[in-house]
């Protein structure tokens, strides 16, 4: 895949607008403006939709690109899945998932950095799918706070999220575990 040297690139303009409103949109959850949060939400959703677009369609794809779209995208899901747990909109133990899987992933990566491993990290199609849920979940929520009568189908949203969530972070693991013992194998002095 051929990356594109410049960093200020229209996709990459869009990721950065999409990390600079997480803080509105946490603010407004608090404040309880629900409809308001909504609409940065999809705005939110949109620019990061765009800017994959853009990136492939025009042959914009960056490294700094490929770091930050992803810190874009968590930094979100997890403002969003924080706020509404303390607003007891969303179960705490969805909440707990969510965040407990994106920190051992993390955990996972510094052990990896740590231990010298070369690995290229990308996310996986499950958790592409883990990703598109918990949007869909935190946008079907919000929703539900606007529009009464769609709240029915919010248990079903968190059973899926939790589920898919779940199954990621086994996956990442094992993924995790492979690299490491690949790692420590082809390098057993640790040079």
């Amino acid at each position: 895949m051929h990356r594109n040297a410049n960093p200020i690139s229209l996709p990459n303009i869009l990721t950065i607008a999409r990390i600079l409103l997480t803080p509105l949109f946490v603010i407004l959850l608090l404040k309880r403006l629900f409809g308001s949060a909504l609409l940065i939400f999809i705005l939110a959703g949109i620019s990061d939709a765009l800017d994959g677009l853009i990136a492939r369609y025009f042959n914009q794809r960056t490294t700094l690109g490929a770091y930050l779209d992803p810190i874009a995208d968590k930094m979100l899901l997890s403002a969003a899945f924080i706020s509404l747990g303390v607003l007891k909109i969303i179960p705490g133990w969805l909440v707990v998932i969510v965040i407990s899987r994106d920190i051992l992933i993390l955990f996972g990566i510094a052990i990896i950095a740590f231990a010298n491993i070369p690995v290229h990290i990308h996310p996986s199609p499950l958790s592409k799918c883990t990703t598109a849920l918990q949007l869909a979940t935190v946008g079907v929520t919000m929703l539900a706070l606007e529009i009464k009568g769609i709240e029915g189908v919010l248990p079903l949203f968190f059973w899926l999220a939790a589920a898919i969530t779940i199954l990621s972070g086994l996956h990442y693991i094992y993924v995790g575990m492979n690299i490491l013992q690949s790692g420590i194998n082809s390098n057993p002095s640790g040079k």
